[in-house]
């Protein structure tokens, strides 16, 4: 299943500084009502994402009855991309790819 998101880059301090792309409203009911046989673990959801010419790895993370897409840093850093900008991309639910099966099993 592709979802094709539009939203906010949102920054979360942490320990750990990460960016995210929020998922909401009918989107997020898709990816709920599959979440339940994709999941690994925590409500995580592995995904590839696609922004650009560039395609990552990645798993949604539940919030606020939402989610999170995170976008990886040298994703981030290649596209310029601050809090608050404007982004677009595609979120490819189902099977993870390779890479991100490899990690989980290694």
């Amino acid at each position: 299943m592709d979802l094709h998101i539009s939203g906010e880059v949102l920054y979360w301090r942490g320990p750990s500084p990460h960016y995210f792309v929020p998922i909401t409203g009918p989107q997020a009911d898709e990816v709920a009502d599959v979440a339940r046989d994709l999941t690994y673990g925590w409500g995580c959801v592995p995904v590839d994402v696609t922004m650009g010419d560039a395609t990552w790895a990645t798993s949604l993370m539940p919030k606020d009855g939402g989610y999170l897409v995170p976008i990886r840093k040298a994703m981030r850093e290649a596209a310029g991309l601050t809090e608050g900008d404007q982004v677009s991309m595609t979120v490819t639910l189902g099977a993870p790819s390779p890479r991100m099966a490899r990690s989980r099993h290694e």
